[in-house]
């Protein structure tokens, strides 16, 4: 019976070890601030396949913001804040609406986190996210940064603004120029001139925000175009390099507001 009874306690204590939400493994929430690349999906190895992109997902823990890549599109969405230590529950993910030869990764992805339930630390530079059995079902290994601020230096031509191409033959073409090391902007938004600098967030590598930004006040045949400009400036919070060498800009849903090319 002793016997019995010892087994029984070993088996409990290995459960609550294994467990997402134990209070041994319990790490606070800001342990899973930055980004991550998703590695495993219920066991098995993730690979790049045909789309050859990685899914990587997100955490802003200051303000309940998740974004990333599911293998393909883009994603968006949102968590509690305020759960206990161990507890992550994610909100309805949205996301851009992209074909790629290969969606088996995107779907897996989008599968295990719709199970999310947990967190718990993995080993070093590693979390698993686990389904309400406590079962980890994504290994996520902490993602170095790829994309470094001084890509942003030098002048870019704005090409596009919320998804519309800018117009041809414009009087002035609008765009930007980033003074990296002095964290300040110039240039023109398709008739007026602009100035300001832009601020970061040490947490987030792609996070980008312009401030203080003024122009000049003239008045152009064509105002719309600078209005759409200067709007989605406005809404920047982040910037990624586009895979066919642009930047994109995008808002706090993550979606694209801005395209600049060299």
């Amino acid at each position: 019976m002793n016997k019995v009874l010892v087994s029984i306690c070993i088996a409990g204590a290995a459960l609550a070890m294994s467990s997402c939400r134990s209070v041994e493994k319990a790490i606070p929430l800001s342990s899973i601030n930055g980004e991550w690349n998703i590695i495993e999906i219920n066991g098995s190895k993730v690979t790049s396949g045909e789309s050859r992109t990685l899914p990587f997902i997100a955490f802003d823990t200051a303000t309940g913001r998740v974004s990333g890549s599911s293998g393909c599109n883009r994603m968006m969405g949102s968590f509690d804040v305020n759960a206990k230590p161990g507890s992550l529950e994610l909100g309805a993910m949205g996301s851009t609406r992209m074909m790629c030869p290969d969606m088996t990764t995107e779907r897996n992805v989008l599968s295990a986190l719709a199970q999310v339930k947990g967190y718990k630390k993995a080993g070093k530079d590693k979390l698993y996210l686990c389904n309400a059995s406590n079962r980890p079902v994504i290994t996520l290994e902490k993602k170095e940064a790829d994309v470094k601020l001084s890509v942003l230096n030098g002048e870019w031509k704005v090409k596009e603004v919320n998804g519309e191409a800018i117009p041809s033959g414009m009087e002035k073409q609008p765009f930007i120029t980033f003074d990296v090391k002095e964290k300040m902007i110039h240039g023109n938004a398709g008739c007026n001139m602009i100035n300001g600098g832009f601020e970061t967030n040490t947490n987030n590598a792609k996070s980008i925000s312009f401030a203080r930004v003024v122009s000049t006040m003239m008045a152009c045949p064509d105002m719309e175009t600078e209005g759409k400009i200067l709007k989605a400036m406005n809404e920047v919070k982040s910037f990624d390099v586009l895979s066919g060498g642009g930047i994109g800009l995008y808002d706090a849903n993550n979606a694209l507001v801005l395209v600049l090319e060299k």
